[in-house]
């Protein structure tokens, strides 16, 4: 993995957590059969874009749904959107089950194994629930590099909600100021600076910080002598 920004002042965390999904998982099998399924090479981004919002609209008016039941609905919102016909709920299922069947980014196995190989503690850290982390992580192969997978179905609250994070942090034993997030979403970042931790912004393709939240500076994770 390229060195990520992180921000400042930087303490060498003793926690990084990983977002999973874009950032350490390679979507473009499941991007590629969004457009397919609805012909349109928006739909991808018009469906995506309303799973996360909406994630947030649940967190925010306390309404809790589960990942998969709001990328269920946010399908139905896309094809209302793009004024197509709706899915079945057979093509939208199997949509959604390739949340479970993404490869990992090329440079994420080498890059974990560098950051265990510093000392570093490695946590993933999911919008989606426990049973869909456990399978995307096993089908890519990363599950042996993280202590813990967490899910913020524990807490009921989507990323970026302060309490996510909080909760990630009393899982692993630290402070927040004493761990730092990765992520490839500039909301993901923000919310974990508005935290108290620490971040990094991992700039895959597409991917941009958000303008309006403190930047993090570009400077790489140091490794022990």
């Amino acid at each position: 993995m390229a060195s990520p920004a992180l921000s400042l002042p930087f303490r060498r965390p003793e926690v990084i957590f990983f977002d999973v999904n874009e950032t350490l998982l390679d979507m473009s099998p499941l991007k590629a059969a969004v457009t397919s399924a609805f012909a349109d090479k928006a739909a991808f981004g018009q469906w995506f874009g309303l799973l996360l919002q909406h994630s947030l609209v649940a967190t925010v008016t306390d309404a809790y749904f589960s990942f998969g039941t709001i990328a269920d609905a946010a399908l139905d919102m896309t094809a209302h959107m793009l004024q197509t016909k709706p899915l079945s709920q057979e093509a939208k299922q199997a949509l959604t089950a390739l949340l479970t069947k993404l490869p990992a980014h090329a440079d994420v196995p080498a890059g974990l194994a560098r950051l265990q190989a510093a000392g570093y503690r490695l946590l993933a850290l999911t919008n989606s629930p426990p049973a869909t982390l456990a399978a995307q992580l096993r089908f890519a192969g990363l599950t042996d590099y993280f202590e813990q997978a967490l899910s913020i179905e524990a807490v009921r609250r989507y990323k970026p909600h302060p309490d996510t994070y909080h909760y990630a942090a009393r899982q692993a034993g630290v402070a927040p100021a004493r761990a730092m997030l990765i992520a490839a979403h500039g909301w993901d970042v923000a919310g974990a600076l508005h935290a108290g931790l620490q971040a990094g912004f991992l700039a895959r393709p597409g991917q941009t910080l958000y303008p309006l939240a403190p930047p993090p500076p570009a400077r790489p994770l140091p490794c022990r002598s």
